[in-house]
C-alpha cells in the first residue's frame, strides 16, 4: 500500500476517533470519517494483547491486502481506522477479508453490493 493511502500521525488517528463514526463486530472496529481527499487512507491498529510482534505484523499485513482487494468497491473519500481485536489472531485471510467486508457494509462506505 502506498504511503499516500497511510493514515500514520497520532494526529489524524485521534481526528478519526474524536469526529468520526464506528461500527465494530467481533474481529474489528471501523471508524470512519468523510474527508475532501482523491483516495481513501487507512489506519490500523494492532495491540499487543493480539499476540507477538510476528502475529501483529500479519494481521497488518492480511487486512492491508483485505482493503486493497476492497479498493473498487470503497468510497474513495473517507479516512478509515481499524482496530483488530483479539479473535483475529487466530482467523485465516479469507475470515479476516469476511469480516472487514461485513463491517463496512454495516457502515455503508461500500459503493455496491458484493458477491
Amino acid at each position: 500500500m502506498k504511503k499516500a493511502y497511510r493514515i500514520k500521525k497520532n494526529k489524524e488517528f485521534q481526528n478519526v476517533f474524536k469526529n468520526g463514526k464506528s461500527f465494530a463486530n467481533r474481529q474489528l472496529v471501523l471508524y470512519y470519517l468523510k474527508k475532501d481527499q482523491p483516495h481513501f487512507r487507512i489506519g490500523l491498529s494492532v495491540s499487543k494483547r493480539i499476540g507477538n510482534a510476528v502475529m501483529r505484523n500479519k494481521v497488518k499485513r492480511y487486512l492491508r491486502e483485505a482493503f486493497h482487494e476492497l479498493e473498487d468497491e470503497l468510497h474513495q473519500d473517507y479516512d478509515f481506522v481499524i482496530i483488530a481485536r483479539k479473535p483475529v489472531n487466530a482467523m485465516e485471510y479469507h475470515d479476516v477479508k469476511k469480516s472487514l467486508q461485513h463491517v463496512c457494509k454495516r457502515s455503508g462506505v461500500l459503493k455496491k453490493k458484493l458477491k
